[in-house]
């Protein structure tokens, strides 16, 4: 089966767990998997699956450990066309900006024309203080759509 790069951006380690959980699931699918946590773009290969997990804070920003993937797409704009993603924010209903970064990952890599496989996924921490088990349930779903 192919591989699914899974890429995490997280400020406090949530997005991070979320995604180790969601590389463990698509393991026992029987996908390979490659976790890369705060990716840069020379890490990432410009085809296949890439599963995109992401918090937000502040006023909507990207975590630190993600701004750079970001800003080396923004500034080298690749040509993505040749992957398909899943989109996946960590945030708070909270607050105006919820699942700010995500939405701001979302845009991007179609602007670069990656292809987004089903629906853009918000987890509410506030609603699923456990947003580990709302994605692992996601992920059942999501692999039906490859």
């Amino acid at each position: 089966m192919a591989e699914i790069t899974v890429i995490s951006g997280s400020t406090l380690g949530t997005a991070e767990y979320v995604a180790e959980q969601l590389a463990e699931e698509l393991e026992n699918a029987g996908f390979s998997t490659s976790l890369i946590e705060g990716a840069e773009l020379h890490q990432l290969p410009l085809s296949g699956l890439w599963i995109v997990v992401c918090s937000t804070y502040g006023a909507g920003d990207l975590p630190d450990n993600l701004q750079p993937l970001f800003e080396q797409i923004k500034q080298q704009q690749p040509d993505l066309s040749s992957v398909r993603f899943a989109a996946i924010g960590l945030g708070s209903s909270d607050y105006d900006t919820f699942c700010g970064a995500i939405r701001q990952i979302d845009v991007l890599l179609q602007d670069r024309g990656a292809i987004r496989i089903g629906d853009r996924v918000e987890i509410d921490v506030i609603e699923h203080p456990l947003p580990e088990e709302f994605a692992c349930q996601w992920i059942k779903k999501w692999l039906f759509l490859l």
